[in-house]
């Protein structure tokens, strides 16, 4: 019996996922992203990371196995849309690269915008009836891969790492690269300045680092955005970002 074909791969994206569409769109399809992470989870990363380009209007995902590790991004314009697809292309987000392009069909939220939102639904319940009839994705792996060898260990899964600009909001802020010389006081004369400061917490053994607590996310926001490029002077500018749950 031949052994089963693999999937080709390159660069840890499988070749049948490197075929992009390229006809512009203001909404971004992407792909391959990590099951294991919850949904609402993703969908805030994905709005939090995607929001650099442009103001992200919609962010939808789903946890059924034919959807699941896919997502839609719309933006209020194309040019967004295309500066988030050159820059974050392959980007390794929870392990696993990211593979982003144009969407094909029109979002619920353009469709809304443009007033033909009931055709469009029309076409989208008509492709979710073909999709009915189609084979559910890895339906046959299982089959193919077959059980593992008795007392060898499957390779484990991707680690749910993400990068600190892209933590999901927390009405406290982590501050890095802060000068071993900065005080207590002038952290606070600069994070007092937003409504709902509450209090600043240094590291004695390590001053490069402290955190910013305030009554509530949406406060924290809006020091983290306007303190943003904040810098104590040429070799320290100040890195802000929410504090990891």
């Amino acid at each position: 019996m031949p052994p089963p074909v693999q999937a080709a791969i390159a660069g840890g994206i499988p070749l049948s996922k490197q075929t992009l569409n390229t006809t512009p769109s203001p909404t971004i399809y992407a792909s391959n992203l990590n099951e294991k992470v919850k949904l609402p989870v993703m969908k805030n990363t994905l709005k939090n990371m995607f929001s650099q380009f442009g103001e992200v209007l919609d962010v939808v995902a789903y946890s059924n196995i034919r959807m699941r590790g896919q997502a839609f991004i719309a933006f209020g314009d194309e040019e967004s849309a295309s500066k988030a697809i050159k820059e974050l292309q392959h980007f390794s987000l929870y392990g696993k690269p990211m593979v982003v392009q144009y969407a094909r069909t029109k979002s619920d939220v353009h469709a809304k915008r443009d007033g033909d939102f009931d055709d469009h639904y029309a076409e989208r319940l008509k492709r979710k009836e073909a999709r009915k009839s189609l084979p559910l994705p890895g339906a046959n792996k299982q089959a193919l891969k077959g059980p593992a060898p008795a007392g060898v260990p499957r390779p484990p899964g991707p680690t749910q790492h993400i990068p600190d600009e892209f933590l999901p909001p927390n009405n406290i802020l982590f501050l890095q690269n802060l000068p071993e010389t900065v005080t207590q006081e002038q952290i606070q004369d600069l994070f007092k300045a937003y409504p709902g400061f509450k209090e600043v917490r240094m590291i004695p053994t390590k001053k490069s680092i402290a955190f910013v607590e305030y009554e509530s996310e949406m406060q924290s926001g809006a020091a983290k955005s306007g303190l943003a490029g904040y810098s104590f002077g040429p070799d320290h500018p100040m890195r802000v970002t929410f504090a990891r749950k």
